[in-house]
């Protein structure tokens, strides 16, 4: 019918090429044909979409690797080696009397403290080095050394939370070694056997044992496992290799070595709850000052050494 002047009705409204103009967009389901081309691959990222990895903390993202840590192993070994050699052929070029040395377990004591002593700082001056040189990195921060995110607890609060830590670590260590004691004298006996050598091996463990073994336990080798293992194995094998380090001087002690992997990966908990080495470091300084008090204790001053002949 066509539209003339009496006609009241308004004319039918002439076919669109674009059906879809006739469709309530708000009903209307989106045609196949609308759809944007997808590949394969973009479709199996749909169906199996990649969640961001939550585990990994910004404090286990650290710019080494397991090949730094063979690499810094191996070179603990040589350089013990070689500061042992070093250190014997500077006694004889001075004119002392080795062969004396050797027989002599006092001399031979404060020796391996020194050489000891210069190995951790070696060791540390290589680990600054690395992180400043080939990082390009602060070395305090980078290796973990960072202010504890206390929250609300005031930091007084917390830090004396960590030496009451360290005290009752060192209580249950006790307690345990007290229930089932070694059955024959242990290597660190041997330290015992002279006040000096006594006195310079507690100072050793209260001021340099700690720094030393923080940063390289929980500061270097804890972040490498916990990145490829998750941090439940970080803290295992972290805590066993830090107890495994001293069995050389509790061998035949086991439930004494037993004890010290415990105390490793107390140590190590508290380093990746933290995430912070300052956290551990607290600990493992509380710890070995409340032994060291105790052995001042039970010698009553230095004065009945358990080593002494």
């Amino acid at each position: 019918m066509t539209h003339d002047e009496n006609n009241v009705f308004p004319p039918d409204p002439a076919p669109s090429s674009d059906s879809s103009r006739h469709v309530d967009p708000a009903t209307r389901e989106l045609l196949p044909a609308e759809l944007p081309p997808l590949d394969r691959g973009h479709s199996v990222a749909l169906e199996n979409p990649q969640l961001p990895e939550t585990s990994v903390t910004e404090d286990i993202l650290v710019p080494w690797g397991w090949t730094d840590l063979v690499l810094f192993l191996i070179l603990a070994v040589a350089g013990f080696i070689l500061v042992s050699l070093l250190t014997g052929l500077g006694l004889a070029m001075s004119g002392v009397n080795v062969h004396r040395i050797q027989k002599s377990p006092h001399d031979i004591n404060l020796l391996s403290i020194f050489i000891q002593v210069l190995v951790d700082l070696g060791l540390l001056a290589y680990l600054a080095l690395q992180m400043r040189l080939r990082f390009h990195s602060p070395f305090w921060r980078t290796i973990g050394w960072r202010k504890p995110d206390t929250g609300r607890i005031p930091p007084g609060v917390f830090y004396f939370g960590l030496i009451l830590s360290g005290f009752f670590l060192s209580m249950i260590v006790s307690l345990g070694s007290s229930l089932f004691p070694p059955k024959k004298n242990l290597p660190i006996e041997t330290l015992f056997q002279d006040r000096y050598t006594t006195l310079l091996f507690m100072l050793v463990a209260v001021l340099l044992a700690p720094l030393v073994e923080e940063t390289i336990f929980r500061g270097y080798i804890y972040p490498v496992v916990a990145r490829s293992f998750g941090k439940g194995w970080g803290i295992l094998a972290t805590g066993t290799l830090f107890g495994l380090l001293h069995a050389s001087q509790l061998w035949g002690g086991w439930s004494q070595i037993a004890l010290l992997v415990f105390v490793g990966m107390v140590l190590t908990f508290a380093r990746a709850v933290s995430r912070t080495v300052v956290a551990s470091f607290v600990i493992h300084t509380s710890y070995n000052s409340v032994q060291v008090i105790g052995l001042l204790i039970a010698t009553h001053g230095l004065r009945h050494l358990p080593g002494a002949p």
